[in-house]
């Protein structure tokens, strides 16, 4: 059955647990050597997680292209983007949980990768996916220009302006008061910026013009914020066992969120104002984001 013919509730798992069986393919077995290297790589990849960033590839992918006419070369590079940035996703899990860092000891409901193994071992599994992840977009079946804008997104995303940028303000605010602008760029870079670049890369790799291109922007930079929104709710009104990490960890580290500045209803109100401007992006799209709109209801509804 066309994957745009499925409905929403059955869509999420199932491209869930396609990606998952794709990540499996890529990750090296852990029969080969470095054994406990590769082993420690696919105990932080494999077996959890929402998947989030590739269902928000994969749907990209969808809304840019005409019903029907997708190339089986586009399915190929839409697994490998969707894997590329599941493995970056992972790999700066496995160092914010390290103790220099976040120090958590629980993570999709099992022992963190340091914990699990040692703090050499999860530093270099860590280390070792992000070139994987460069690897795959490298391979994408798809004209040499697009792969060269999908690496440079990723690059830049991921880097000391995206990524690993607002790790470094999260890291310098602690015991700090934030304004809701400065709070809202960290969250921008910390955790929006991979969120965008999977929206981002759907759309290149199915080659999205630019008003589709203008439209994902748009969706992507709502919904990166509102992922975050979401965690600091969850933070302070879910527990450790539903949340799968340490809940309550921000306040008791004192971090900034956006309830410790806005409130829990000033939280909540964002939140919807995020979601209602993700889909008034996705309008100029037509039917084909519909998978878009779905993520985004997904996201603001979910409870872990």
């Amino acid at each position: 059955m066309p994957q745009h013919s499925l409905d929403f509730s059955i869509w999420l798992p199932e491209r869930a647990q396609h990606i998952e069986s794709v990540l499996e393919q890529f990750l090296p077995p852990a029969s080969i050597v470095p054994e406990r290297l590769h082993e420690a790589m696919r105990y932080a990849v494999l077996g959890g997680g929402k998947r989030v960033r590739a269902l928000l590839v994969y749907a990209a992918g969808e809304a840019s292209l005409q019903p029907g006419s997708e190339t089986s070369a586009q399915r190929i590079a839409l697994d490998h983007a969707a894997a590329a940035v599941e493995l970056i996703h992972a790999y700066s899990l496995v160092h914010d949980d390290l103790p220099c860092m976040d120090d958590d000891s629980l993570r999709r409901g099992r022992p963190t990768v340091h914990v699990q193994f040692d703090e050499a071992t999860a530093m270099l599994a860590g280390d070792a996916l992000q070139p994987l992840a460069f690897e795959l977009l490298g391979m994408m079946p798809i004209a040499p220009a697009l792969i060269v804008q999908a690496t440079q997104l990723m690059a830049r995303s991921t880097g000391s302006l995206g990524m690993v940028g607002g790790q470094a303000i999260d890291c310098d605010s602690v015991g700090q008061i934030l304004v809701s602008e400065q709070l809202q760029q960290m969250h921008r870079m910390k955790t929006g910026a991979l969120l965008e670049a999977s929206v981002l890369l759907g759309g290149i790799v199915a080659g999205a013009g630019s008003a589709t291109r203008t439209g994902l922007e748009s969706y992507a930079a709502a919904m990166g914020l509102a992922f975050q929104v979401v965690d600091d709710i969850l933070d302070v009104t879910s527990d450790t066992v539903t949340l799968g990490k340490t809940a309550g960890k921000d306040a008791a580290e004192n971090k900034p969120t956006y309830v410790s500045i806005m409130g829990l209803d000033g939280s909540r109100q964002l939140l919807q104002s995020l979601r209602d401007q993700a889909h008034a992006a996705l309008l100029p799209l037509g039917p084909s984001a519909g998978r878009l709109a779905g993520i985004a209801d997904y996201i603001v509804g979910r409870d872990r």
